[in-house]
């Protein structure tokens, strides 16, 4: 099994290191800052994974790739905002790291060349910052449509699927999500445990696809209480998106 370990850097963010051991493997996700990163690692970092181009994702790598020698993993379509990548990917790409494979998914929306890595080995979904615990990532690049079509994407997958995202921002999410499904008692439950754990300094990071389709209002466009919370009745999915884009964006 591939042994994943969360890396707390920068002031929110999370990288991720996944070890195989027996091949001698350690990849890192997003690494935003070397240092904490390296100090982490119980071994060489061989490989480096990178959901997107942004600084609180890929500041660390190019250091780490020096030192270690690493692949670096990204989006073609990013290779120009994304410097050293090694091994450029896309959608449907295959990645493997030593018996634990993983499947890049395209998900558009925060930024145009967004992916994530889907490992369905290990039922693990390293998806950077287009889908938040509670959320999901602002549009900086791509339209309503394509963000709503990448989060139908992910919903897709697994309810088991264990949610590493690149951000601790549950408690940052609540108020939207509960002023929004007041009426969901799992939603209201979550925030509770969720408390909790950051009152122990503890991560409210990984969730699970089954508990984000259950609380998170991006995952649940497409349901009337949702569509009747922002006014739009009767309207199509990604309106009620959009709509909800629109108003956490000014929360």
């Amino acid at each position: 099994m591939l042994q994943i370990r969360q890396v707390p850097i920068l002031e929110d963010n999370y990288a991720y290191l996944l070890h195989q051991p027996d091949a001698e493997i350690l990849a890192v996700v997003d690494p935003g800052d070397a240092a904490p990163v390296l100090a982490a690692a119980p071994a060489p970092i061989t490989h480096i994974l990178l959901t997107h181009h942004h600084a609180d994702h890929i500041a660390g790598a190019a250091a780490i790739a020096m030192r270690t020698g690493a692949q670096v993993i990204a989006a073609a379509a990013d290779a120009r905002r994304i410097p050293g990548i090694s091994h450029p990917v896309a959608d449907g790409d295959m990645i493997d790291l030593g018996g634990s494979s993983a499947e890049v998914l395209a998900v558009p929306g925060h930024t145009r060349g967004h992916i994530a890595f889907w490992f369905p080995g290990e039922a693990a979904l390293f998806c950077g910052d287009a889908l938040f615990t509670l959320g999901c990532g602002r549009l900086f690049e791509g339209s309503p449509a394509e963000m709503w079509e990448s989060l139908k994407r992910l919903r897709e997958l697994p309810p088991e699927t264990r949610i590493y995202c690149g951000h601790e921002y549950t408690l940052d999410n609540a108020p939207f999500a509960l002023d929004h499904d007041p009426g969901n008692g799992e939603l209201a439950a979550r925030i509770a445990e969720a408390r909790d754990l950051r009152e122990q300094r503890l991560p409210t990071v990984p969730s699970t696809l089954g508990q984000e389709i259950a609380t998170n209002p991006f995952l649940r466009a497409d349901l009337p209480a949702l569509a009747e919370a922002v006014g739009l009745s009767g309207h199509p999915a990604p309106e009620v998106f959009a709509e909800l884009r629109r108003r956490r964006d000014r929360y």
